[in-house]
């Protein structure tokens, strides 16, 4: 348990009167609010509330509990502002969750410059192609690509993620070649678990089209439909940044060119605003400055 969050989180409840308006104050769901609360007071042994439907109350250790909060909670917040006061360089460690071409593409990249830029520094990456809990997995940021983001979360734009409709040589001797959207209901399509898994979503001459998509294979790591794609498995709609190299080389040829695939936002995705350390703060300045002058990220 993150102490000080717990400590802030029940300062907050009580000067705001209730779970759902500290919630709203902190950024974070009630349900988070509620665990904090739990944790804290089994760490103190006490009950610091008494709820009901209509308000709450401290207790006696609640109140003698409120007082000491509010004055570690300054405490922090002054050894804070000594960790950002002039010049000094970051430090400490990330934790960052991605998905495993998304690192690949990006962080990995971003994150040996950012290192040999602060030497006391670390980064420890989590591939994931799922969304994860960032408070139960204890990570500090999330990259992810989404138009559906979590209101309960924050999230900074980084840029956007452009999606190629895409196959290999091989498989456009075997196949006719789809010269419109409606053309894929009629191939081998490679379908990507956790987006467009039935549906793909177009912008085209015409306006917004949509067209059902299948296939005998889809998998949770767009990796492994690239692998496939290549070997000449069938049509997928793969990241633009996965995928240039082989469409320079050949192996991978672009179709549908008149039919820009829905495009995605790339977000940098983490728990409150009001907790951001100064080493998060910096790698996350860091990551918009880098990708702002990358085409491949640009709108």
């Amino acid at each position: 348990m993150d102490r000080l969050t717990a400590l802030r989180v029940f300062v907050s409840v009580v000067e705001q009167g209730s779970l759902s308006g500290a919630g709203e104050k902190l950024e974070m769901s009630r349900a988070m609010v509620t665990r904090y609360l739990a944790e804290l007071e089994q760490w103190m042994g006490a009950r610091l509330l008494h709820r009901t439907t209509r308000r709450l109350s401290l207790t006696g250790p609640g109140e003698e509990a409120l007082n000491r909060a509010r004055a570690m909670l300054a405490l922090g917040e002054e050894m804070e502002q000594i960790a950002v006061r002039g010049d000094e360089a970051p430090k400490g460690q990330l934790r960052i969750t991605s998905s495993y071409s998304l690192s690949e593409a990006l962080l990995v990249g971003a994150a040996n410059d950012y290192l040999a830029r602060y030497a006391g520094t670390a980064i420890d990456i989590l591939l994931l192609d799922r969304t994860v809990n960032l408070v139960e997995e204890r990570i500090d940021l999330a990259v992810r690509i989404t138009n559906d983001l979590d209101p309960n979360l924050v999230a900074r734009r980084l840029g956007t993620c452009h999606s190629v409709v895409c196959a290999s040589p091989a498989y456009l001797a075997r196949h006719p070649t789809p010269h419109k959207v409606q053309d894929l209901a009629l191939h081998n399509c490679l379908t990507y678990t956790y987006f467009g898994k039935s549906l793909w979503e177009f912008q085209g001459p015409d306006g917004p089209e949509s067209v059902p998509v299948s296939g005998n294979l889809s998998a949770n790591i767009s990796n492994l439909l690239l692998e496939a794609t290549l070997e000449g498995a069938g049509i997928s709609l793969q990241p633009r940044y996965s995928v240039q190299p082989h469409l320079d080389t050949g192996t991978l040829v672009p179709l549908l060119a008149q039919w820009q695939p829905k495009r995605l936002g790339v977000y940098a995705v983490y728990g409150t605003r009001k907790q951001m350390s100064p080493l998060l703060r910096s790698f996350l300045d860091f990551l918009v400055e880098r990708m702002a002058v990358d085409p491949m990220w640009r709108e």
